[in-house]
Protein backbone atom coordinates (compact mmCIF):
# COMPACT_ATOMS: atom_id res chain seq x y z
CA UNK A 1 0.00 0.00 0.00
CA UNK A 2 3.12 2.08 0.61
CA UNK A 3 3.75 1.66 -2.84
CA UNK A 4 0.74 2.34 -4.44
CA UNK A 5 0.73 6.02 -2.25
CA UNK A 6 4.02 7.14 -3.12
CA UNK A 7 3.03 6.05 -7.11
CA UNK A 8 0.06 8.51 -6.52
CA UNK A 9 1.87 10.99 -5.51
CA UNK A 10 4.38 10.80 -8.18
CA UNK A 11 1.20 11.09 -11.01
CA UNK A 12 -0.13 14.14 -9.04
CA UNK A 13 2.85 16.00 -9.06
CA UNK A 14 3.70 14.81 -12.94
CA UNK A 15 0.27 15.12 -14.04
CA UNK A 16 -0.13 18.51 -12.30
CA UNK A 17 2.87 19.48 -14.54
CA UNK A 18 1.81 18.75 -17.44
CA UNK A 19 -2.22 20.07 -17.17
CA UNK A 20 -0.92 23.54 -16.04
CA UNK A 21 1.76 23.49 -18.89
CA UNK A 22 -1.14 22.78 -20.98
CA UNK A 23 -3.08 25.43 -19.69
CA UNK A 24 -0.28 28.09 -19.84
CA UNK A 25 -0.39 27.02 -23.61
CA UNK A 26 -3.78 28.83 -23.75
CA UNK A 27 -3.00 31.55 -21.19
CA UNK A 28 0.29 32.65 -22.75
CA UNK A 29 -1.17 32.27 -26.48
CA UNK A 30 -0.18 35.05 -28.37
CA UNK A 31 3.41 34.87 -26.72
CA UNK A 32 3.67 30.89 -27.62
CA UNK A 33 2.27 31.26 -30.77
CA UNK A 34 5.26 34.21 -31.67
CA UNK A 35 8.14 31.49 -30.27
CA UNK A 36 6.87 28.89 -32.25
CA UNK A 37 6.57 31.15 -34.73
CA UNK A 38 10.73 32.11 -34.49
CA UNK A 39 11.38 28.90 -34.31
CA UNK A 40 10.18 28.01 -37.37
CA UNK A 41 7.30 25.68 -36.64
CA UNK A 42 4.69 24.76 -39.38
CA UNK A 43 0.58 25.98 -38.71
CA UNK A 44 2.27 27.57 -35.03
CA UNK A 45 -1.36 29.36 -34.60
CA UNK A 46 -2.44 26.12 -34.36
CA UNK A 47 0.38 23.94 -33.42
CA UNK A 48 0.42 25.58 -29.88
CA UNK A 49 -3.27 24.90 -29.22
CA UNK A 50 -2.98 21.60 -30.52
CA UNK A 51 -0.18 20.75 -28.10
CA UNK A 52 -1.61 22.64 -25.29
CA UNK A 53 -4.74 20.21 -25.86
CA UNK A 54 -2.13 17.16 -25.72
CA UNK A 55 -0.52 18.48 -22.58
CA UNK A 56 -3.93 18.91 -20.67
CA UNK A 57 -5.08 15.52 -21.73
CA UNK A 58 -1.68 13.35 -21.06
CA UNK A 59 -1.55 15.51 -18.26
CA UNK A 60 -5.19 14.84 -16.75
CA UNK A 61 -4.89 11.00 -17.73
CA UNK A 62 -1.40 10.14 -15.10
CA UNK A 63 -2.91 12.61 -12.54
CA UNK A 64 -6.17 10.16 -12.83
CA UNK A 65 -5.03 6.85 -14.32
CA UNK A 66 -7.79 7.49 -16.89
CA UNK A 67 -6.50 5.59 -19.50
CA UNK A 68 -2.81 6.32 -18.43
CA UNK A 69 -1.29 4.35 -21.54
CA UNK A 70 -2.94 6.79 -24.28
CA UNK A 71 -2.05 10.21 -21.90
CA UNK A 72 1.65 8.58 -21.95
CA UNK A 73 1.59 8.27 -25.54
CA UNK A 74 0.32 11.63 -26.01
CA UNK A 75 3.22 13.33 -23.63
CA UNK A 76 5.50 11.05 -25.86
CA UNK A 77 4.32 12.37 -29.55
CA UNK A 78 4.52 15.75 -27.78
CA UNK A 79 7.99 15.55 -26.51
CA UNK A 80 9.94 14.03 -29.37
CA UNK A 81 9.21 16.49 -31.71
CA UNK A 82 8.62 20.09 -29.58
CA UNK A 83 12.36 18.74 -27.68
CA UNK A 84 14.13 18.56 -31.04
CA UNK A 85 11.86 22.19 -33.16
CA UNK A 86 11.91 24.25 -29.92
CA UNK A 87 15.06 23.40 -27.83
CA UNK A 88 17.68 22.78 -30.16
CA UNK A 89 20.81 23.79 -28.58
CA UNK A 90 23.28 22.12 -30.79
CA UNK A 91 21.96 24.56 -33.70
CA UNK A 92 22.31 27.72 -31.29
CA UNK A 93 24.48 30.75 -30.74
CA UNK A 94 26.52 30.26 -27.48
CA UNK A 95 24.26 32.91 -25.80
CA UNK A 96 21.32 30.95 -26.52
CA UNK A 97 22.56 27.20 -25.88
CA UNK A 98 22.99 26.72 -22.50
CA UNK A 99 19.35 27.49 -21.48
CA UNK A 100 17.54 25.62 -24.53
CA UNK A 101 20.30 22.38 -23.04
CA UNK A 102 18.65 22.61 -19.97
CA UNK A 103 15.06 22.55 -21.39
CA UNK A 104 15.87 20.03 -23.75
CA UNK A 105 17.43 17.70 -20.96
CA UNK A 106 14.40 18.48 -19.28
CA UNK A 107 12.29 17.20 -21.71
CA UNK A 108 14.54 14.11 -22.54
CA UNK A 109 13.92 13.14 -18.44
CA UNK A 110 10.07 13.75 -18.57
CA UNK A 111 10.38 11.61 -21.56
CA UNK A 112 11.78 9.14 -20.07
CA UNK A 113 9.46 9.10 -17.21
CA UNK A 114 6.82 8.96 -20.20
CA UNK A 115 8.14 5.91 -21.32
CA UNK A 116 8.33 4.13 -18.07
CA UNK A 117 4.41 4.54 -17.23
CA UNK A 118 3.68 3.10 -20.75
CA UNK A 119 5.42 0.40 -19.18
CA UNK A 120 3.74 0.15 -16.05
CA UNK A 121 0.70 -2.76 -16.44
CA UNK A 122 -3.33 -1.05 -16.21
CA UNK A 123 -5.16 -0.56 -14.40
CA UNK A 124 -2.64 1.66 -12.15
CA UNK A 125 -3.42 1.38 -8.58
CA UNK A 126 -5.76 4.22 -6.96
CA UNK A 127 -6.87 5.33 -10.31
CA UNK A 128 -10.61 6.51 -11.48
CA UNK A 129 -10.25 4.14 -14.34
Amino acid sequence: MAYDILFLAGRIIVGLFYVTSGINHFRNLKMMVAYAKSKKVPLPGLAVPTTGLMLLAGGASVLLGLYPAVGSAIIVLFLLPVSLMMHNFWALPPEEKALQKVNFMKNMALLGSALMFLAISTPWPLSIG
